[in-house]
């Protein structure tokens, strides 16, 4: 399936149906009177989070969703049916914002959410609802009222407790690959992962999903190579995981690189508990992984682990880092909630 993360739509919600004008005839009864009912209510436009969807393309050959208008009133004193809600069933995490692209109308971050997006006009009142004592035979019915239309874009974030960045080539989808059973593709040139790639990790009782972005490089943050289109994948993650290629010739202007894109990107990317892995160290020597992580700890101002993807080197020690900070925030989570 393919991997489509921002979409743009047209959504109206549903007319309001007229209101009847009649009256009562029977035989034998010479004054009736008013009996004609209300028009329905026009359908609702609403998003609801489904966490069985992880993409959008959904929407990619479908942007114009209409709820359906009320039904009329009619004679007797019969109100007309209320339109057929039209439901838009979206990824959790995917945000709706107004056509400015700016404006953030909801956010979906929990499975089952339900919103209103646009309400249904109501309907008309049939001459029924004018009935006076002074006015026993009213003929005045009202149109329904018409639904609200508007465009939406539609933006997701991936719902993950860890992010994965760094450099294209860095190691990241061999590094997802080794710690979940998702499988990504791995191969020996930049830019291999295009769309953003989902695993899940089970430890202690608790799962942990870890998000692998394609990698990042200068200038990633104005858009440039996939940018930011998928910057926003990692917004929502308790934690960095930075991978930084220890076979590359200067593994701290690596470090750098990534890292001052995160900032001007913004968004809290910066502000993140981040752990730094020198990668790829199979294909060191002992002595030359020294080397790289010295210069790599000297550029992030810590002391990075030595990990590596294909042989399994220090995967258990990073990811029993990440999940600690993982579950301090989901604990403040709880007590805020609380």
């Amino acid at each position: 399936m393919r991997f489509l993360d921002e979409v743009k739509i047209w959504i109206k919600s549903g007319d309001g149906g007229p209101g009847c004008l009649s009256f009562r005839r029977e035989k034998f009864l010479e004054f009736g009177g008013p009996n004609g009912g209300d028009g329905g209510k026009g359908g609702d436009v609403l998003a609801i989070a489904d966490a069985g969807l992880n993409t959008l393309i959904d929407y990619r050959y479908k942007q114009h969703f209409r709820g359906a208008t009320g039904g009329n009133g009619m004679g007797k004193d019969r109100h007309g049916a209320n339109g057929v809600d039209a439901v838009l069933k979206l990824p959790v995490g995917t945000q709706v914002f107004a056509e400015d692209g700016e404006t953030l109308i909801a956010d979906l971050t929990e499975p089952g959410r339900r919103l209103v997006l646009c309400k249904g006009g109501d309907g008309g009142y049939g001459n029924a609802h004018f009935k006076t004592a002074t006015n026993r035979a009213p003929r005045r019915t009202d149109p329904g009222w018409p639904g609200e239309e508007r465009w939406v874009w539609l933006r997701l974030k991936l719902l993950a407790d860890i992010g994965l960045v760094g450099l294209p080539n860095a190691g990241k989808s061999t590094f997802l690959a080794a710690v979940s059973r998702a499988r990504p593709k791995i191969a020996d040139y930049p830019f291999t992962t295009l769309a953003p790639k989902l695993g899940t990790v089970v430890s202690d009782e608790q799962s942990y999903v870890i998000a692998d972005i394609p990698g990042l490089i200068e200038g990633a943050h104005e858009g440039v190579g996939l940018g930011t289109r998928f910057l926003g994948h990692v917004e929502r993650c308790a934690v960095l995981i930075h991978l930084v290629d220890g076979t590359a010739e200067d593994v701290g202007a690596a470090y750098r690189t990534v890292r001052a894109e995160l900032e001007a990107y913004g968004h809290g990317l910066a502000d993140k508990a981040e752990l730094v892995c020198l990668n790829k160290v199979d294909a060191l020597t002992g002595e030359e992984t020294e080397r790289q992580r010295a210069r790599l700890a000297e550029a992030c101002g810590r002391t990075p682990l030595a990990i590596s993807g294909v042989a399994g080197t220090g995967l258990a020690d990073g990811l029993r880092e990440a999940f600690a900070q993982v579950r301090s925030r989901r604990e403040r989570e709880r007590a805020d909630a609380a």
